[in-house]
């Protein structure tokens, strides 16, 4: 059996209602990077690596997102190796404004954490005529 590692995250009140209104049904949700180094990612470059997150909402769990997130949200939140990189102790999820904000021990990691559904995209033929498969 593969032991789960397992980190806590503090989901202000304020922020889980953001995080609940967007999730329907049993879902999974992902604490994810959104600097290009992922399959969910939307943004890229250098002046974001490290400094983007994002939750992303999910039908069914990810194997590659194996880190447990012990939350007071209920949530069935998950994150990765990559993104334990920039993450700490004491991660709390604050929300001000409806803007979600990201910090632990360090201070603010990111201060607008967003929501993406994720929707995979199917390549077209035309998409493969012209190379575009990553």
């Amino acid at each position: 059996m593969i032991e789960t590692k397992t980190i806590s995250m503090n989901i202000k009140p304020e922020a889980a209602d953001i995080i609940k209104k967007r999730i329907h049904g049993d879902k999974v949700v992902l604490l994810a990077l959104n600097d290009g180094s992922n399959k969910y990612s939307k943004m890229g470059g250098t002046c974001t690596i490290g400094a983007n997150f994002q939750f992303v909402i999910l039908d069914a769990k990810d194997p590659e997102y194996t880190i447990k997130i012990d939350n007071n949200a209920g949530l069935n939140l998950w994150t990765a190796e990559p993104e334990m990189g920039f993450l700490s102790d004491n991660l709390v999820i604050n929300a001000r404004n409806a803007v979600m904000s990201l910090s632990d021990d360090s201070g603010i990691i990111d201060g607008a954490v967003s929501i993406a559904e994720y929707a995979p995209e199917e390549l077209t033929a035309k998409d493969l005529k012209e190379g575009k498969t990553c």
